[in-house]
């Protein structure tokens, strides 16, 4: 058999490269004579340009010298494949760049992610790809913003400080970006609006060190920045956009830029291949952190079932924990949690504990 392993990362344990190869030494073990084909992925975040460098031809690494979210010097990399630049903005904006008790999103600022646009644009790029995903702010990209040329200004004038909750101050912006006509997408499977429930702020501002006294504060920052870059930049309406709210708020910052949304996963996929790989194989495998009913709606995991579901392949989920026992897209959805008895189990040794589940999975799969 010919076996397509085809993971994204697992947040905070193993790179989507990392997973796949685990995946194939225990399912080489169970089975020796398959074909094991590894094919990482990456929705657009962490992890993004590491599976398009290796996936795709004349891709060309670069280095920028940036800022993280406190203002500390970064050298972040991204990747260029002719006109086009594709930038993380976890390379600059990033929860791993900071300590646990550094996180504060009303501090925190996207200025350095505008320092990588920035060089991308004035080395020839233009079309610029940013992906979305595990970052530490919640300033709705006005650091980016600032650091491509625009000036977010006060009710005296002056030049706001960094962070999600000077937002608040914000009367005004203004400034000539250097955009130079590059088109913007913003590659992310988050459709959150800015605002709201199921905006930037409640949805993902506690896992970047918000407490809940600060949620507030930061939704109403959030909501006074948006009507006025709405009527100083446009589009009106633009903080409603599905996407609006990805990455603190970073996706509206791109819609102003004139840019558009597309699903990182579905670009990754496109890019690297993964319909011609899934017509070739016999068996689909491939898995995430962390499995759930969201999982399948229109994220990585969603591109690859219905890829393989269109090719009428089976498709196996390997997870580092799932809610799911079983799904009628899937044709089986298992976890390391479960097979070494818990999360801090699973989280403990976690390539040890996803080759012996995929050795597991092989040896009963027929």
């Amino acid at each position: 058999m010919r076996i397509l392993i085809a993971p994204d990362k697992f947040a905070g344990t193993l790179t989507a490269a990392e997973a796949a190869a685990a995946i194939a030494d225990g399912w080489r073990r169970a089975r020796p004579e398959a074909e094991t084909v590894a094919l990482p992925l990456a929705d657009g975040g962490p992890g993004f340009i590491d599976v398009l460098e290796a996936a795709v031809p004349g891709a060309e690494r670069r280095t920028a010298l940036s800022c993280g979210p406190l203002g500390r010097t970064v050298h972040a990399d991204y990747l260029r494949v002719g006109g086009t630049a594709y930038i993380e903005s976890a390379a600059a904006c990033g929860l791993h760049l900071l300590a646990p008790a550094e996180r504060d999103p009303s501090r925190t600022t996207t200025y350095g992610l505008g320092l990588i646009i920035a060089h991308a644009v004035e080395t020839g790029a233009r079309r610029v790809v940013v992906g979305l995903g595990g970052s530490a702010t919640n300033d709705a990209g006005a650091g980016m913003l600032t650091a491509l040329g625009y000036t977010c200004r006060d009710l005296a004038g002056e030049a706001l400080p960094y962070g999600g909750a000077a937002l608040a101050s914000c009367t005004s912006i203004d400034g000539d970006p250097r955009t130079r006509g590059v088109e913007f997408v913003a590659a992310s499977d988050v459709d959150s609006p800015l605002l709201g429930p199921h905006g930037a702020t409640y949805m993902f501002g506690p896992q970047k060190g918000a407490g809940e006294a600060d949620l507030p504060v930061l939704e109403a920052a959030l909501g006074n920045f948006a009507e006025v870059a709405e009527r100083d930049l446009g589009p009106a309406g633009a903080s409603s956009w599905p996407g609006a709210g990805a990455a603190g708020g970073l996706g509206l910052a791109l819609f102003l830029l004139g840019g558009r949304r597309e699903s990182g996963a579905r670009l990754t996929c496109e890019a690297v291949g993964l319909d011609e790989a899934i017509a070739a194989a016999d068996l689909v495998v491939t898995g995430e952190g962390s499995f759930d009913g969201q999982s399948l709606r229109g994220k990585l995991a969603a591109e690859v079932a219905d890829g393989a579901r269109a090719h009428g392949k089976p498709c196996l989920v390997l997870a580092g924990r799932s809610d799911l026992g079983e799904h009628p897209r899937l044709a089986g959805v298992h976890s390391v949690a479960d097979l070494v008895g818990g999360v801090e189990a699973a989280m403990r040794a976690p390539r040890e504990g996803l080759a012996a589940l995929a050795e597991s999975v092989a040896g009963e799969w027929k």
